[in-house]
């Protein structure tokens, strides 16, 4: 029996505590997490007895009739007010989504250990190579040219010793020498990409899970020992099965074998390292952006996000395959080669692809004499500019890391493009404004350049574009003058001048300088002496002048502009006609139609309501204050007057609107 009254009573004070906490959320107007509200249902339940027993005081045992259950109302309301009043403190401390829940606390709570175990390592790693100081607040010493290469030294041999994830972080940033010194940039291209092979039996169960079948089945033969391992993948060479047997399990081919391929294989175990990696550098760059000026001024947190997006998409070889094809289709009119992906054997962990022989222009640049002592230097870095300047600038689908690891020389002699994990996309607009640009670079023209500059960024509100023309023309002069050379100064300059005077660089134009600041490093280890800017120029000259001397294409690009704007010419005689005859007549009017964006109407819409409950709350706080000190009148017990009463109910009712005002303004900015 005692049990069954302790079922009832939990179960009566559940459906209380419910009850309270969804008539708080509903007068808010709301939604609050679970928690904090059946928190603040419960305090409502706890303050309901003391409040109802103090008020039953007011309230004579002779008492009949409906007066001791407008008390009971207004007990009542008084603890639905603690409950309102405890979500909206709650609200102002603690906003909703601030802090995790407790679902996906206990959740995440194993993440958190091993997130917390790998930050600790790394901040070691950091503190040992002499790096502490500078995440607590400590500005570089980057004045003197020994001080910033013993600084780049300790920060590359961080970079190496934190793994795969700050590895790759430091190669971005070698190509960011629009923001970092040129001895950062010499260092951390000292970066290698290179680790051990990860085992055979891990490898076949991510091919397993990716081909949805044995490797037999798929490939007449699959070389165990990779041709390559870097951090994110490794490469093996296979050849695919077209008919026959299964392949014995040592990889040789127990039939008719097909072509054969290069198998890109994700490490086991690698995104999710990657992922705990992303959290630890966001968080260290927003301990960084917090204490120090340095941070804040190159703008690392931009650099740390865009970086971790890359590093995602470059963990779904899906959007390699759809790149290399992107390329493949305007690969320099031919002259570099793009390796042919297998769309039906590639999936998110596997990207299989034609295999081109040769070797990497990386390492055939830094052999003795050399694999291309027998070839033209100059015609290979040629080739090279001019296909990446006709991804660019023609076709709009280029190659963002042209790095000499990423270039091919083929057994042949021609190149060919490797790695496709970052690309870079322009619409039309932004490759005519480019070659506006470019050429007003071979004018010599600043007024061109500074107008063709502000056709590629977002135009400020304010921007004093004679001093960026004098700017331009300084660049210009110092840079582009015949005898000169391009270098990472050049690009950093131009970065300079772009940020000095509030130009944001779109990510896509900001593609474009890092693949072109890229390629010159390429083709200084490649041609010594090679002159980029006259090539580029002989590239625009060539081209450009092929497309306005093209009289087909000028005579289509002028019949789609008529065909456009036909409809339009037809009507604009008869609307100038309208106009004309309204003005004479005098009955010239215009008509604006306030508010006619829906958004706009639900903003106004909302602040009235806002300003209205103000208003509301404000007037009957005051009537309660005057009625509660209000003398005489009629009493509804011997204790308690009738406008005493009435003034307690107006100041619980001015009480809740004035809340439902304050939860909307402590929740409104991260709307």
């Amino acid at each position: 029996m005692d049990f069954l009254v302790w079922v009832i009573l939990g179960a009566t004070i559940l459906v209380l505590v419910s009850g309270f906490a969804a008539a708080a959320r509903r007068l808010l107007g709301l939604h609050f997490g679970l928690v904090r509200t059946l928190l603040g249902g419960g305090l409502a339940v706890l303050i309901a007895g003391p409040v109802s027993r103090a008020i039953a005081g007011s309230v004579s045992k002779d008492e009949a009739g409906i007066t001791p259950l407008w008390f009971l109302v207004l007990a009542t309301a008084c603890a639905l007010l603690a409950s309102m009043l405890f979500l909206v403190v709650a609200e102002a401390l603690v906003p909703t989504g601030s802090v995790p829940g407790p679902v996906e606390l206990v959740r995440s709570l194993r993440g958190r250990i091993r997130r917390s175990r790998r930050y600790l390592r790394i901040s070691r790693i950091l503190i040992r190579h002499g790096l502490g100081p500078y995440l607590r607040g400590r500005d570089p010493d980057l004045a003197a040219p020994s001080a910033r290469a013993r600084l780049a030294r300790s920060l590359r041999e961080a970079l190496d010793e934190a793994g795969v994830t700050f590895v790759k972080l430091g190669q971005v940033m070698s190509t960011r020498g629009d923001l970092l010194p040129v001895e950062f940039v010499e260092e951390l291209r000292l970066l290698q990409d290179k680790v051990a092979p990860a085992p055979w039996e891990e490898v076949e169960r991510v091919l397993v899970a990716e081909l949805g079948g044995p490797v037999e089945e798929t490939f007449a033969s699959f070389e165990r020992e990779p041709l390559a391992a870097a951090s994110i993948a490794q490469v093996h060479i296979a050849r695919l099965r077209t008919g026959g047997t299964a392949a014995e399990p040592g990889g040789e081919s127990g039939g008719e074998s097909g072509r054969e391929v290069v198998v890109k294989v994700q490490r086991p175990g690698v995104a999710s390292l990657v992922e705990r990696d992303l959290d630890i550098i966001a968080r260290l760059v927003r301990t960084a952006e917090r204490r120090t000026r340095w941070a804040r001024a190159i703008g690392l947190g931009d650099l740390a996000r865009g970086f971790a997006q890359a590093l995602r998409e470059e963990l779904d070889f899906r959007i390699e395959l759809t790149n290399m094809a992107a390329v493949a289709a305007g690969a320099g009119a031919g002259t570099v080669r793009v390796p042919v992906p297998d769309v039906e054997h590639s999936s998110r962990r596997v990207l299989v692809m034609e295999r081109l022989h040769g070797t990497a222009l990386g390492t055939a640049l830094g052999t003795a004499g050399g694999r291309t002592g027998d070839l033209d230097r100059e015609e290979l870095a040629r080739t090279l500019l001019h296909a990446l300047l006709d991804q660019i600038m023609l076709r709009g689908v280029f190659h963002a890391d042209p790095h000499p690891g990423n270039i091919m020389l083929l057994s042949g002699g021609g190149l060919a493009l490797l790695d496709f994990g970052s690309v870079g996309r322009l619409d039309a607009s932004l490759r005519a404004a480019l070659q506006r640009l470019l050429a007003a670079l071979d004018r010599a023209d600043p007024l061109g350049v500074s107008d063709a500059l502000l056709e590629v960024v977002p135009r400020p509100d304010e921007i004093d574009e004679r001093e960026l023309e004098r700017e331009i023309g300084r660049f210009m002069a110092r840079h582009l003058v015949p005898g000169t050379g391009p270098d990472v100064q050049m690009f950093g300059d131009l970065f300079r001048i772009v940020f000095a005077h509030g130009l944001s660089v779109p990510p896509e134009v900001a593609a474009v300088f890092r693949a072109l600041a890229t390629i010159e490093g390429t083709l200084t280890r490649l041609a010594p002496g090679f002159d980029l800017v006259e090539e580029a120029r002989a590239f625009a000259g060539r081209h450009f002048a092929a497309q306005a001397g093209d009289g087909a294409r000028i005579r289509t690009a002028v019949e789609h502009e008529v065909a456009a704007l036909l409809p339009m010419l037809r009507r604009l005689p008869r609307r100038v006609e309208r106009v004309v005859g309204a003005a004479e007549n005098g009955r010239l009017s215009v008509n604006v139609r306030l508010f006619a964006d829906a958004r706009d109407r639900r903003h106004v819409t909302t602040l009235l309501h806002q300003v209205l409950l103000t208003v509301l709350a404000a007037t009957t706080g005051i009537m309660a204050v005057l009625l509660l000190g209000a003398p005489g009148g009629p009493r509804v017990t011997p204790g308690v007057g009738l406008f005493q009463f009435l003034g307690y109910n107006l100041l619980v009712v001015s009480a809740i609107l004035a809340l439902r005002v304050l939860v909307v303004i402590f929740r409104e900015p991260r709307d």
